[in-house]
């Protein structure tokens, strides 16, 4: 019960009119899943947000497809993960150029594009945090950082690059 699983793996590219097509047609190619439209829910007038605007578009994996992409999209990090990109339940990061993922080749369509990468974990009995009747206790259901950087240390070789402190900030 205590062992954690890779609940799912989001890939997100934010963008308004041109670059939101073109960010479609590139998690289409990377995930072989048709991506879905993400619309804004807030104004923010300074960067010409309006409600209803789409603003990014997003893909999600789950299961055995999760994992397989997940072991192509590390090495274009170099299997490397910094200690802030890492949380409890989850972990991040972004590829500057999707050129840089093994196998994909360079879209004519698309041109150089960045994409984010979130991979959520659970542990056995996580429903019962999500159903309405009945809820338990969850405490016990959080992945710490530390059995997320195992994980990753153990079943893709990737290195947490730790924040080395300085003996002057500790005075």
């Amino acid at each position: 019960m205590r062992e954690i699983k890779l609940e799912k793996l989001t890939l997100n590219i934010g963008g308004v009119g041109e670059k939101l097509d073109k960010g479609v047609i590139l998690l289409q190619r990377i995930s072989n899943r048709k991506p879905v439209k993400v619309k804004a829910t807030k104004r923010i007038p300074t960067w010409q947000v309006r409600p209803g605007l789409e603003v990014g578009t997003k893909v999600t994996l789950r299961g055995e497809e999760a994992l397989n992409l997940l072991k192509k999209l590390l090495p274009a990090i170099d299997n490397t993960l910094k200690e802030r990109q890492i949380q409890n339940n989850f972990f991040s990061f972004g590829i500057a150029e999707y050129i840089e993922i093994p196998g994909i080749e360079y879209l004519r369509e698309v041109g150089i594009m960045g994409l984010e990468v979130t991979v959520v974990f659970e542990r056995a009995g996580k429903k019962i945090e999500r159903k309405k009747i009945k809820r338990g206790k969850t405490r016990r259901l959080i992945v710490t950082r530390k059995e997320i950087e195992d994980y990753l240390e153990n079943n893709f070789k990737t290195k947490i690059i730790r924040k080395q402190r300085r003996e002057n900030d500790s005075e």
